[in-house]
C-alpha cells in the first residue's frame, strides 16, 4: 500500500519555501550569508524539517548553496559565465515562445496590452522615485512583477507546457538578475521601449517580427546586465 499523502505537511513546506524565497529575492539576506536551519525554524515557528526541505528545493534554483559540514548559504552573485549561460537559455526559450505564440496573436494581444500598461505604470513609478532619491523596495518589486507578467502572457499563449516549465525553472535566477540589473531610469525605460516593440510586432502580420523583437529585448537586457561587470 502506498504511503498516505500528507497534505498539511506539504502545505507547510510550500509556505516555508515561499517565505524564504521572498526574503532572498527581497535582499533581506545577503550573498554569502549563512542560513541556519535552527534559526530559521525558530523565526518561522516550525520544526527544522520543512526548513531543510525548502532549502533543498532552493538549492536546485541556484539561489542557495550547500557546503558539506557547513550547511547552507545565500549564493554569490552570478559571474559572467553564469550570466552568459542564463541569457543563452532565456534567448532560446523566449524566441521559441514568441514563435509559438504568434499564431494566437488575436487572443494574446488584449492580455499583452494590459500587461504592458501595468509595466508602463510601474516604470513611471521607478523613474519618479529615482528622481526624488532612492527607489523603495516595494516600487522595485512591483516593477519586476509587472516585467515578469508581460513575459508570462507570451509564454502562456505559446501553448507548450514544457517550455513554460523550463522557463519557470529559471524564474528565481531571472528575478535575482533583474534586481541586480536595475541601476537607474535608463534601465527601465529601455526595457519598456523593448516591450512596446514586442507588443507592436505581435500586432503585425509577420510572425518572425515578434521573434526578432523578443531577441532584441533579451540581448538588450544582456548588454545592460554585463555593462558594469
Amino acid at each position: 500500500m502506498s504511503r498516505p499523502f500528507d497534505v498539511q505537511r506539504t502545505a507547510l513546506r510550500d509556505q516555508v519555501h515561499d517565505r524564504i524565497l521572498a526574503d532572498l529575492l527581497a535582499g533581506a539576506v545577503q550573498p554569502g550569508e549563512r542560513l541556519s536551519i535552527d534559526t530559521l525554524a525558530r523565526e518561522l515557528a516550525v520544526s527544522p524539517t520543512p526548513i531543510r526541505e525548502a532549502l533543498v528545493q532552493l538549492e536546485r534554483t541556484g539561489l542557495v548553496t550547500r557546503e558539506a559540514l557547513k550547511g547552507y548559504r545565500v549564493a554569490p552573485p552570478l559571474d559572467r559565465e553564469q550570466l552568459a549561460e542564463l541569457f543563452d537559455a532565456r534567448l532560446m526559450l523566449e524566441e521559441r515562445a514568441a514563435l509559438l505564440a504568434a499564431p494566437h496573436a488575436a487572443e494574446l494581444l488584449p492580455e499583452l496590452r494590459a500587461a504592458h500598461e501595468v509595466h508602463e505604470a510601474a516604470c513611471h513609478d521607478v523613474v519618479h522615485a529615482h528622481a526624488h532619491g532612492d527607489v523603495p523596495l516595494e516600487v522595485t518589486q512591483r516593477y519586476f512583477e509587472a516585467d515578469g507578467a508581460f513575459h508570462a502572457v507570451i509564454l502562456h499563449h505559446a501553448g507548450n507546457r514544457y517550455v513554460r516549465e523550463m522557463y519557470a525553472s529559471l524564474g528565481a535566477l531571472t528575478h535575482r538578475l533583474r534586481q541586480a540589473a536595475l541601476r537607474g531610469p535608463s534601465d527601465v525605460t529601455e526595457a519598456l521601449a523593448e516591450h512596446r516593440a514586442i507588443l507592436d510586432a505581435f500586432s503585425g502580420a509577420d510572425p518572425s517580427s515578434a521573434v526578432q523583437a523578443m531577441a532584441r529585448h533579451i540581448e538588450g537586457v544582456r548588454a545592460r546586465s554585463l555593462a558594469d561587470r
